[in-house]
């Protein structure tokens, strides 16, 4: 770990604890999405597989436009909404995820695509929710570009959520989720090679994948926004061909 991490990880450390989480927080934290966004890394708003993929294979479709909601709830301890999906599904059966999914024509922008699949998949009142800006966008070797737009719910949500989609939806603390220290790199071998995800447990839960990456992509925009220093990327490993 360079000296560089260790400093403004340190930072984070020192001062998460005294951190006041609050609507004004949060959109002075989105005004810095743009110069993460520009910093000339890629990697850390990708789950590792998607530039090598397509440096290997041009022959691969273009990248599917989706959304997802990153939804602050305002309580004492301001949570993140995710949604844990049925074991059913064809796709990500069983994970845990934001609420969002694939940008439909009738949608104005992503901000759209985010708050109709939120209601959708969730039954929280699209309407009540305060559209604060989005993460740097988001991509994955399974073919997404994903947009993370960050909501903000001032009451507490009431949950309906779709049996044919969603198990439970639940909350966690933003302040848990932002902290380093709480943030993973795991690999495993899948499809005869070496993977390498990013992973944030929490209790007994386990968000990995995307959803995690974007939420390391989150935390570096907070310390960005609160003059921490900067996080070195965390590099991916590529895929072992």
């Amino acid at each position: 770990m360079s000296s560089k991490y260790s400093d403004a990880s340190a930072s984070i450390e020192r001062s998460l604890p005294q951190l006041p989480i609050t609507r004004g927080r949060a959109l002075n934290w989105l005004a810095s999405s743009a110069a993460v966004a520009a910093s000339g890394d890629e990697r850390f708003a990708d789950d590792g597989e998607t530039l090598d993929l397509r440096t290997r294979d041009q022959r691969l479709k273009p990248l599917k436009p989706a959304a997802v909601l990153l939804l602050v709830v305002e309580r004492d301890e301001p949570t993140i909404v995710f949604t844990q999906r049925t074991a059913h599904l064809t796709d990500h059966a069983g994970q845990i995820s934001f609420p969002g999914g694939r940008v439909e024509e009738s949608d104005a922008n992503a901000a759209a695509t985010a708050l109709r699949e939120a209601q959708e998949e969730t039954g929280v009142d699209a309407s009540q929710v305060e559209v604060l800006g989005h993460l740097p966008q988001y991509t994955t070797g399974t073919g997404y570009h994903i947009t993370p737009v960050v909501g903000w719910l001032a009451s507490p949500p009431v949950y309906q959520p779709d049996a044919s989609e969603v198990s439970e939806v639940f909350e966690v603390p933003v302040r848990f989720l932002i902290d380093p220290r709480n943030q993973r790199r795991e690999a495993a071998m899948y499809r005869g090679r070496m993977r390498e995800y990013y992973a944030i447990p929490f209790e007994h839960r386990y968000i990995w994948g995307a959803t995690a990456g974007m939420l390391i992509t989150f935390s570096r925009v907070v310390s960005h926004a609160e003059g921490w220093g900067t996080l070195d990327p965390v590099q991916m490993a590529l895929d072992s061909a």
